[in-house]
């Protein structure tokens, strides 16, 4: 199930980076940082930065052009999340992939997650770690 989740999260036509760090200590900068590496178009988003890994920076997910087109990856505190996850939800974004530690208590919730209409990605996976093997896919 989790491998065709993140098949499906890498369909996606862009990508984006919640959470996304100038520092390139915190993962926020090193899951950029794969993305880039993998070729993909990757936008950060950051209230807080203009330009990460000489990329400009939006501030939230309202910004993004093409939502429905854009997987994001989430590397928020869980409080955080639970808003990225409505804001998901609002602007029918594609796939929602959290990283180890974002995740929010409501997505174990299976009623919560059965009202989500984009492909979730969570409890375990990271980018860093699984996603090579489907980035080319």
């Amino acid at each position: 199930m989790v491998s065709k989740a993140i098949a499906k999260h890498f369909k996606a036509q862009a990508f984006a980076v919640v959470g996304a760090s100038s520092d390139e200590a915190k993962f926020g900068n090193k899951v950029l940082r794969w993305y880039i590496a993998a070729n993909k178009y990757v936008i950060p988003i950051n209230p807080r930065e203009k330009l990460i890994e000489h990329i400009p920076c939006m501030k939230s997910l309202g910004e993004l052009l093409d939502p429905q087109h854009t997987s994001i990856s989430v590397i928020t505190p869980p409080k955080v999340t639970s808003d990225i996850l409505r804001q998901a939800k609002e602007l029918n974004i594609h796939s929602v992939w959290l990283q180890p530690g974002s995740e929010p208590d409501e997505v174990y919730d299976p009623q919560y997650r059965a009202q989500l209409p984009f492909n979730l990605i969570f409890d375990g996976p990271c980018v860093l770690v699984h996603a090579s093997n489907y980035a080319k896919l």
